[in-house]
């Protein structure tokens, strides 16, 4: 866990999927900056309650707690709403990270594969966006904590940008969330409302593992990286952290890539 510092104290941050992987390096980083910590889970509690301990271990930290939720059922995303705000008193933060892949070629990918992939990347980062904005404008203007009335953060992906065949169903939500992002700035900037994107490239978690953790699999892998390293974790949560933080005050609509140059589209280094 990084060095505690105080640039998210008071405030309330709710990480969906952060049992693991990248959300769980989210939890942790805006624990550090002195949140209190929503550690969401769909089916892993153990592993929740893992990061939750971590953070509440760490007494220079926010405290935090774990609730069970699929994002992509609305009466669950307005259950773990109403328990975050009925512990803590409000939300400050919203960072949707839950997402999964499920891959095939297009012309033998099932209905419910398309589905599924949708119902989590894109509607459960609507429905989370929508429980966000509504406790934002319920709530009012805390000045004392923030200089926004609230901040969102989506998890994307290098591939709301880069075309992926065999995974169309992945980039597909990932470029519908781009026009979700950009379209929740336009409508609510005027509120004080910032809605952000990251978009990571090649990182080290469980859903890439079976690529990363073979020689010949990490060198394929570093051809699509410029700076010719895989990231890991924490290069994310260390940019969410700062990202809801005042520090970045000013973005807002955009989409912040963290993936080493990859969206630089390296096989053109020597005209394609």
């Amino acid at each position: 866990m990084q060095k505690p510092n105080k640039r998210l104290e008071n405030q309330t941050c709710i990480i969906t999927g952060s049992s693991g992987g990248i959300g769980k390096a989210v939890a942790q980083a805006m624990g550090a900056e002195g949140a209190n910590i929503v550690v969401n889970y769909r089916s892993s509690k153990e592993a929740a309650e893992e990061v939750a301990d971590e953070i509440n271990k760490n007494k220079l930290c926010g405290e935090a707690i774990v609730i069970k939720c699929d994002v992509s059922k609305e009466e669950d995303v307005k259950s773990m709403f109403k328990k975050t705000i009925n512990h803590f008193g409000t939300v400050d933060v919203c960072v949707a990270n839950a997402g999964l892949q499920i891959d095939h070629p297009l012309h033998e990918m099932p209905l419910e594969a398309w589905k599924k992939v949708i119902d989590v990347n894109l509607t459960g980062q609507f429905l989370c966006a929508k429980e966000a904005i509504n406790e934002f404008l319920r709530r009012g203007m805390r000045k004392d904590v923030s200089n926004s009335l609230g901040k969102i953060i989506h998890m994307s992906s290098v591939h709301e940008e880069i075309p992926w065949a065999g995974h169309a169903n992945y980039a597909a939500s990932k470029g519908g969330l781009l026009m979700l992002m950009e379209s929740i700035c336009q409508a609510y900037a005027p509120h004080k409302i910032r809605c952000n994107s990251i978009a990571p490239g090649a990182i080290k978690t469980d859903i890439n593992k079976d690529v990363w953790s073979t020689k010949e699999g990490r060198e394929n892998m570093l051809k699509l990286i410029p700076y010719k390293q895989i990231g890991v974790p924490e290069d994310i949560g260390s940019v969410a952290s700062w990202l809801a933080s005042d520090e970045s005050e000013y973005i807002n609509g955009t989409t912040i890539f963290v993936d080493g140059g990859m969206t630089c589209y390296p096989g053109f280094t020597t005209n394609g």
